[in-house]
């Protein structure tokens, strides 16, 4: 049924970088947790983001205990595992979404999922539901090889942290593993909105751009329009969750105040 797109891997979301850099810009990447407003519902969500500028999409697979995880993710987290979600729903709505919009996804979970699964049989079924890539939470970079490893055997890219406080022999040693893409934390502590932005980031771009060409993409604590314009001018890539996650929390029905809102934000990142 879903064969509107071929197999998408590590090599799009690459060619996604490409493009926009090439256009001066960056690459908008919505999260919505997966089985949101409703798991049978939840990949027309998707497919509407795509429709309103999304150039790719971190899906979140609900996990019990969501440790980088703010309360408004954390509670459609709650609520999508109580509707029945896992991860081979989670990962079937991936597929669809992959094959329904041809637009790099990159799933998010944390480690104990994928230790249940295996490793190797994590990233194998990632890589057949069409993913391109992967974001494990609470994985520590000291024992991020064999993860990465495996992503690679596979077509997936592994995506890995730094943040402002990040020493600067640790930020090489990131770069120099040569990651899907650095993940730069924005804002300290969990994920949600913020209504103004430290401004701890500007150095950590600077520091990654001088040292490699692995692609930068701020999440946590981007929630506004200016808050995503700002992240557009500095970084490869932007993530908004918590924004348009409460959006649907809250007016679970209203389809058109979430394109709306998914619009003004890929509009602003785009510049």
């Amino acid at each position: 049924m879903f064969n509107r797109w071929p197999h998408l891997g590590f090599s799009d979301l690459q060619d996604t970088f490409a493009a926009a850099r090439a256009e001066g810009r960056a690459v908008f990447m919505p999260f919505l947790t997966a089985g949101l407003p409703t798991i049978e519902t939840s990949v027309e969500r998707f497919v509407a983001m795509a429709d309103a500028g999304a150039d790719a999409f971190e899906v979140g697979i609900p996990y019990a205990d969501p440790l980088m995880d703010g309360p408004t993710v954390q509670e459609a987290s709650e609520l999508s595992r109580e509707r029945g979600m896992t991860m081979s729903i989670g990962l079937d709505l991936v597929r669809q979404v992959a094959a329904l919009t041809g637009k790099p996804v990159i799933v998010m979970t944390y480690v104990n999922p994928v230790l249940t699964m295996g490793v190797g049989g994590f990233m194998q079924a990632v890589s057949e539901a069409g993913a391109a890539g992967v974001i494990i939470a609470d994985l520590p970079f000291e024992e991020s090889e064999p993860f990465s490893k495996s992503a690679g055997e596979h077509d997936v890219g592994l995506a890995l942290f730094v943040a402002p406080t990040t020493p600067e022999e640790r930020v090489r040693a990131i770069a120099a593993s040569q990651p899907a893409f650095i993940y730069g934390v924005a804002e300290m502590g969990v994920t949600g909105e913020r209504a103004d932005g430290s401004g701890h980031i500007e150095g950590l771009i600077r520091l990654v751009r001088s040292i490699s060409q692995v692609p930068i993409v701020l999440g946590v604590g981007i929630s506004t329009p200016d808050q995503a314009a700002k992240a557009g001018e500095l970084a490869d890539g932007v993530i908004v969750g918590s924004a348009i996650v409460r959006i649907v929390l809250e007016q679970p029905d209203d389809l058109d105040i979430f394109t709306t809102t998914v619009s003004s934000l890929a509009k602003a990142v785009h510049g």
